[in-house]
């Protein structure tokens, strides 16, 4: 059990540095970080957010956002796959009936992980859901649909399925992993995020009872922050992919780089030109790290005072983080061969994991429809749609 906000960020800065040795062979051999996602799970950490009535730490956003960003900089992958998890677990604590809250976090607690069954693929658009919750005489539903890029789902327990019911109303289904009728296929062949094991939920009729259904959609019927928090976190992985990008960079030219012969030094790490572009290339690294700060300071501020207003707030400071993460991470990985010589290019070494981690988790969601958000939000005080993306 991990008690408090210092302790969860202890941990995930040692457990940052037990997983980064091994990230790039895993991701090379694509290599499924079981093992590692069990160390995870052992300390504690899944389980910091269960509210303190139900017996959790329930940190802050500002220390979730940090735990990620730490993992990220280690193992962009293996920070991916408990993203889902605490969204999920923030939907039953918005949403959860007092039966459901107790018998989850009690779940969570045990150490029990959720994955994820959530997009669809080849529908109009991503909110087009199509998977079916079906109820029957006796208030049990079917659930029947195919989902995919279901991060989490081959190494979970429950597996949370965003479905739409009766009433065509979004609800979340949390169903057993080993439930008859449900497959999980590790069939995710990204470029980059390569040991997430993204891929396919299939649902043939698979029986869930009432009380493992969550009314997702009164969430958005009021102010909000189920989407800012989910897109905090995607944010952090953005800023820990830019981070393990530029420290690996700097080791790389520290030890391995030659210098060019016209600078003068003996050393590449000298070099006036290359110290002028790694200074840069920092500051954009703080300025993401700053703005995921201030983006998590808002949504707390906003639990602690939740209303139209707040909820706008962290929502903006959010999307601002995000495009701003997203945007240094691509650089920075992008920069890493610039700065590192010909020889960062070898396949080899692997140094290309970090863009193709950067380019694959930004292609989540458009950042051009943040910056719109942003830009009706400053000019005419337009607040941010309550979809879950914001």
């Amino acid at each position: 059990m991990i008690r408090d906000d210092t302790e969860a960020l202890r941990t995930a800065a040692a457990l940052a540095e037990e997983f980064r040795p091994g990230a790039s062979g895993r991701d090379a051999r694509r290599e499924l970080p079981r093992a590692e996602l069990d160390r995870l799970t052992a300390t504690g950490l899944l389980a910091v957010t269960v509210p303190a009535a139900h017996g959790g730490a329930d940190v802050s956003a500002a220390t979730l956002a940090e735990v990620f960003r730490l993992l990220a900089s280690a193992d962009a992958s293996l920070a991916q796959i408990p993203q889902s998890h605490f969204a999920y677990v923030n939907v039953l604590r918005q949403q959860g009936s007092p039966e459901q809250q107790a018998f989850f976090f009690a779940e969570v607690l045990a150490g029990r992980r959720f994955g994820n069954a959530q997009s669809e693929a080849g529908t109009k658009h991503l909110q087009d859901i199509r998977t079916r919750l079906v109820r029957g005489e006796d208030g049990s539903y079917l659930l029947t649909g195919v989902k995919h890029y279901s991060t989490g789902a081959l190494f979970a327990d429950w597996i949370p399925v965003l479905a739409r019911a009766d009433d065509d109303l979004l609800h979340v289904a949390y169903v057993p992993a080993d439930a008859p009728g449900l497959t999980v296929t590790d069939d995710w062949d990204g470029m980059g995020q390569r040991t997430t094991a993204s891929g396919t939920v299939e649902l043939a009729d698979v029986a869930v009872p009432a009380a493992h259904v969550v009314p997702h959609h009164l969430t958005f019927t009021g102010p909000q922050l189920h989407g800012a928090l989910a897109q905090l976190l995607h944010t952090a992985i953005d800023a820990g992919i830019a981070a393990g990008a530029l420290a690996e960079a700097a080791e790389f030219v520290r030890t391995r780089s030659r210098p060019w012969f016209e600078s003068g030094y003996d050393t590449a790490a000298e070099d006036p030109l290359l110290i002028q572009r790694f200074g840069e290339l920092d500051l954009r690294r703080r300025a993401a790290d700053a703005l995921l700060a201030t983006a998590a300071r808002a949504v707390d501020a906003a639990r602690a005072d939740l209303d139209d207003d707040s909820a706008a707030e962290a929502s903006i400071a959010v999307a601002a983080a995000k495009v701003y993460a997203g945007s240094a991470a691509l650089e920075i990985a992008d920069a890493l061969f610039e700065v590192s010589g010909t020889r960062a290019a070898l396949d080899s070494l692997n140094l290309h994991r970090h863009w193709r981690d950067a380019r694959t988790h930004t292609l989540h969601d458009p950042a051009r429809w943040k910056i719109q958000h942003l830009g009706r939000y400053v000019l005419n005080g337009a607040r941010p749609p309550r979809h879950g993306l914001l």
